[in-house]
C-alpha cells in the first residue's frame, strides 16, 4: 500500500490525497465518501466538481463558502432565475472561480435540475446509478478509478436531463464526494473504523 495512505500529525493514516492541509484533512474525515442526498445537496457537488474541473480540489474547498454565498446556497430555483446581471456579477467575484463557461453551467444546470422534479427529481436519478453490490474497497490508490461504466452512465443519464459540464470523470468523482461509491482505501482511518465498504 506504499504510496496509499498517509498518516498526519494526529496520528491517523489517511488517504493519501487528504494531507496535509487542514481543509483536506476535515474534507476527508467527515464528507467524503459519506452519503449524500437531497437535491440542494447534491446539486451543489455536481457544480463545485464541475467548477474543479482543470484545478485542485483545495482551490474549491477554499472557495466553497464563497462559492455557497454566490450561488444563492445552491438552491435550484434561486439560481434557475439567475439572469445576466447575475452572470456579470459572479465573473466579478474575486472570492468565486470566475469561469464565464462554468458560471453558465451552473445556472443551465440549476433550469434542468428544476425541470427533472416531475420525473422524481436529482435525488432519485443520481442515486439510481449506486453500484449495487458495492464494489469492493480499494487496497491502493492505485486501483482508484478515474471513471467506471456506472460514471459514464450516469454523466450520459445527466446530459440527457440536461445538464452540461458532466463528464464520465466528473460523473464518478461525484458518486465519490456523494458516497455513492466509497473509496476510502484499505488502511484509512476510515475504512478501518467500518465504513461501508
Amino acid at each position: 500500500m506504499t504510496g496509499s495512505v498517509l498518516t498526519a500529525d494526529d496520528g491517523l493514516a489517511r488517504c493519501a490525497w487528504a494531507g496535509p492541509a487542514p481543509d483536506y484533512l476535515a474534507y476527508h474525515d467527515d464528507e467524503w465518501g459519506r452519503p449524500v442526498r437531497g437535491e440542494r445537496a447534491l446539486f451543489e457537488r455536481i457544480s463545485l466538481e464541475a467548477f474543479q474541473s482543470g484545478l485542485s480540489w483545495l482551490t474549491i474547498l477554499r472557495k466553497r463558502p464563497a462559492m455557497r454565498a454566490a450561488f444563492a446556497g445552491f438552491d435550484p430555483d434561486a439560481v434557475a432565475a439567475f439572469g445576466p446581471d447575475d452572470e456579470a456579477r459572479l465573473l466579478g467575484d474575486a472570492a468565486i472561480v470566475r469561469n464565464a463557461a462554468k458560471i453558465r453551467a451552473t445556472i443551465a444546470n440549476a433550469r434542468a435540475v428544476v425541470a427533472l422534479r416531475p420525473a422524481g427529481g436529482l435525488d432519485a436519478l443520481v442515486w439510481s446509478f449506486a453500484p449495487d453490490p458495492a464494489p469492493r474497497r480499494p487496497r491502493s490508490a492505485q486501483e482508484v478509478p478515474s471513471s467506471t461504466p456506472a460514471s459514464l452512465a450516469l454523466a450520459a443519464a445527466l446530459r440527457r436531463a440536461g445538464l452540461v459540464f458532466v463528464g464520465p470523470v466528473t460523473a464518478y468523482a461525484t458518486m465519490q464526494a456523494c458516497g455513492l461509491v466509497d473509496d476510502h482505501v484499505a488502511g484509512c482511518h476510515v475504512a478501518l473504523a467500518g465504513e461501508p465498504s
